[in-house]
């Protein structure tokens, strides 16, 4: 280690800007008093400058550098700064601002409890040493339409399949069709069995505050639950699709618009938790919609597939919406798209008509609240609730799933919502596209499942349901 530590000062001493006077590196103001590491049990390496140190345990990575806090109090007090090691942290598979904003924000699991980046008792460090030992967790992310399964580590998802909530027979009690569904995802990963933590994403559904909705939505999480314990898996989260959207957006507050296979859901969420008694709303145009309207505009013009799959491909290729629908409809706008088996096929003011029923409905023939007045509606009601005292956590929107990544609908909802609300409700409104396009939602639940506290704070175990489970029953 010597050697190599004479080696890389050699080679860095010399370099422009590595002076020990340099102002431009945020470790040197925090040590301004410690120009040079004075101790007397290092021999030459008494004297090396506080910028070229961090650059040598750079390069010696997070195992060398780890050891290097046993030379002496001064190495120990450097070795352990929060930024070095969050450098570390950055140059693992996830974006570093996404694991900072996860073990600031999601550490504790519900409720959750925001952790200042600067706090003495975080130690980052310490987190990097939890997370090399997290396991690593399957991700099963439910889906309205197709559901996305792969490992936590890996850096996207590693298959689909059609969703569970239509899965198998439907008549079927659903826990026997979550057990077949499972098996079927465990086979399909080439698993004999679950041996890591299982994190599940529910799909949006039973939206109110009713106790006939709160016993649904209980009922299929505890089927869930039953179903992977009866398969041995040593531990199960399971957490709605919308919130995990927004934890890939790094946000736990906001206006999550889901934009599903059968419905569009706009669902209010604070610190984690849907607001059920704000009310999430419902507007019955999903991605299937905007695929058969698609097909159906084509039909109008001879082109004639029967294949949905084919028409989805277009759709998720050509179509787009438009930031000014009438000033687009004076524009030439065909473009042309290789479908396979299929050749070249050519669409024009198809390709921003398809995505404007979301905001005009009636165009499609259809009777129901436009996208922009569904998410005015929620955010009135939220402003209504005063469940905290800065209003402004509503004014985030998050858009998710597969049709909400059409290019421009971010930008002209936005403009809608500008549009249609008062002012003081307007101002500081953001609307952001999915984050992670259609696996926004399994990119949430990786970034849960790879937390240093993922099994402690977010799990449970199969000895805590069937404890739960008892308890229940005594009730």
């Amino acid at each position: 280690m010597a050697t190599l530590l004479r080696k890389v000062f050699g080679s860095v001493s010399h370099r422009p800007g590595s002076s020990s006077r340099s102002n431009s590196n945020p470790q040197i103001d925090r040590f301004q008093q410690m120009m040079y590491i004075q101790i007397s049990s290092v021999g030459e390496f008494d004297r090396i400058p506080i910028d070229i140190f961090i650059q040598i345990l750079k390069i010696l990575g997070p195992k060398e550098s780890a050891k290097l806090r046993a030379v002496c109090k001064s190495w120990k007090y450097i070795v352990s700064d929060n930024e070095l090691w969050m450098y570390f942290l950055q140059n693992q598979e996830q974006p570093g601002d996404s694991i900072l904003f996860a073990e600031t924000h999601l550490r504790s699991g519900f409720p959750l409890q925001v952790f200042p980046t600067q706090a003495p008792d975080l130690s980052f460090m310490h987190i990097y040493g939890q997370r090399v030992q997290v396991p690593g967790a399957i991700i099963i992310d439910g889906g309205s339409g197709y559901c996305k399964y792969g490992w936590s580590k890996y850096s996207a998802p590693s298959g689909r399949s059609a969703t569970f909530l239509e899965f198998g027979n439907i008549e079927s009690p659903m826990s026997s069709r979550l057990r077949h569904f499972f098996s079927i995802i465990c086979s399909r990963m080439q698993l004999k069995t679950f041996t890591q933590p299982i994190i599940v994403s529910i799909p949006l559904r039973h939206y109110d505050d009713t106790e006939f909705a709160k016993g649904s939505r209980r009922q299929l999480k505890e089927a869930i639950y039953s179903a992977l314990f009866d398969m041995n898996v040593p531990a199960v989260c399971a957490i709605n699709q919308a919130t995990l959207a927004l934890f890939a957006a790094r946000h736990t507050s906001g206006i999550v618009v889901n934009i599903g296979f059968h419905q569009t859901s706009i669902v209010p969420i604070l610190n984690g938790k849907i607001m059920h008694k704000v009310g999430v709303e419902a507007i019955g145009i999903g991605a299937l919609k905007l695929t058969g309207f698609l097909k159906e505009q084509m039909q109008q013009n001879n082109v004639n597939f029967e294949s949905l799959y084919t028409v989805r491909t277009l759709k998720e290729n050509l179509c787009y919406v438009a930031l000014d629908y009438k000033a687009e409809l004076s524009k030439d706008t065909r473009a042309s798209f290789r479908v396979p088996s299929e050749g070249w096929i050519t669409l024009s003011k198809e390709r921003f008509q398809t995505g404007e029923i979301l905001f005009q409905p009636r165009i499609a023939g259809m009777q129901a609240m436009a996208l922009q007045q569904a998410v005015a509606l929620c955010m009135d009601h939220c402003q209504d609730a005063e469940l905290t005292g800065d209003n402004n956590w509503y004014k985030t929107v998050i858009l998710a799933g597969g049709s909400a990544c059409l290019p421009g609908l971010s930008e002209r909802l936005e403009k809608e919502l500008r549009g249609y609300l008062p002012t003081s409700m307007s101002s500081g409104i953001r609307v952001i596209p999915p984050p992670y396009g259609v696996d926004s939602a399994w990119f949430g639940a990786k970034l849960v499942s790879n937390l240093s506290t993922f099994t402690g704070s977010w799990c449970v175990t199969k000895k805590q349901f069937r404890h739960w489970s008892r308890r229940k029953q005594m009730w």
